[in-house]
């Protein structure tokens, strides 16, 4: 780890020039003391790393001086940028591997084509945090440690302990042959197999996990969209589940298509809204999904949902009918 953090060091001195000991501190997320060390360990190892002294001091490299990192071309190095502005490294615990990849990437390009590069990069963003109506698209988090030894586990094809709180249930600890890791719109997955059957785990609700010496038991090949468009089928397909008939305005389409686990049928009506066919994860899923839409949806069947949801508008226009307590 420290070696990494030393070349992430001298990067961000060759691309921004003088710095000084608590930016640097901040930018690789460790102590003022533990960069002063770093600094130290360069200058002996024949890194031409030098101190100013003042107000405005900090650390610089002698002008001229280069890392042997070489092999990329502009739209190479242009694709990475891009690919590192998505979250998907953040749900696998890569964050801070990502940012120094970008680093050593921008550093690997000709002085000529580097300003260019990151100025371009710039200009593309992929996946923000809001869309237009500033809905926050909020990420889970998966602590370093926990998705360190899963990747492990992976990686070596070893089994995996881990102590997992599944939905409605108490945590408990299991132990699964780890397949292969998915992310999707920012949630991370654990593709794996117990006792022979597949399983699917969440990795925001994995509490521990322990990689364990013994190799797992899994093919040596794996087809990851293949097993993951299996396992989503087999989910949508779930005894729960409910199939709803709904009328909605095109304008919240996404909307439902959203939330909802899959679309059966769809055709438009000729007052130009939509007559969908779609499956919600239980009836609970469906009542909030529709609620969601307001006057914008209206569910045709079953009646049990129209039921439920006049209820709920009802309880509401009981709340607002007189004024408010003070």
């Amino acid at each position: 780890m420290r070696a990494d953090r030393l070349v992430s060091l001298v990067l961000l001195l060759r691309q921004r020039g003088r710095l000084s000991a608590e930016t640097l501190a901040r930018e690789l997320e460790v102590s003022t003391r533990t960069v002063l060390r770093d600094i130290e360990a360069l200058s002996a190892a024949g890194v031409p790393v030098y101190a100013e002294r003042g107000r405005h001091g900090g650390f610089a490299l002698l002008p001229g001086f280069r890392t042997e990192l070489t092999g990329l071309n502009h739209d190479e190095a242009l694709a990475l940028l891009v690919a590192g502005s998505r979250r998907g490294a953040q749900a696998f615990g890569l964050g801070s591997a990502l940012a120094s990849a970008m680093l050593k990437v921008v550093d690997a390009l000709p002085e000529s084509q580097r300003d260019t590069a990151a100025g371009v990069a710039e200009r593309l963003l992929i996946d923000p945090e809001t869309d237009l109506l500033s809905r926050r698209l909020v990420a889970e988090e998966v602590p370093d440690p926990i998705a360190a030894e899963v990747r492990r586990a992976v990686f070596a094809g070893h089994k995996l302990r881990i102590h997992y709180a599944a939905m409605n249930e108490t945590s408990k600890w299991r132990t699964v042959d780890p397949i292969g890791l998915v992310t999707v719109r920012d949630q991370g997955y654990l593709l794996a197999t117990r006792s022979g059957a597949d399983r699917t785990y969440r990795l925001s609700r994995i509490l521990a996990a322990e990689e364990l010496a013994e190799p797992a038991q899994r093919p040596d090949r794996v087809d990851l969209d293949r097993a993951w468009q299996e396992r989503s089928a087999r989910f949508r397909s779930g005894d729960d589940q409910v199939t709803v008939l709904v009328r909605v305005n095109p304008v919240r389409r996404e909307d439902l298509v959203g939330t909802a686990l899959a679309v059966l049928a769809e055709e438009a009506e000729a007052d130009g809204w939509l007559r969908m066919e779609v499956t919600f994860q239980d009836s609970r899923h469906a009542e909030w999904a529709l609620w969601q839409l307001s006057t914008n949806a209206e569910a045709l069947a079953p009646q049990w949902l129209r039921t439920a949801l006049r209820n709920r508008a009802a309880a509401i226009a009981t709340r607002y009918e007189g004024p408010a307590e003070s």
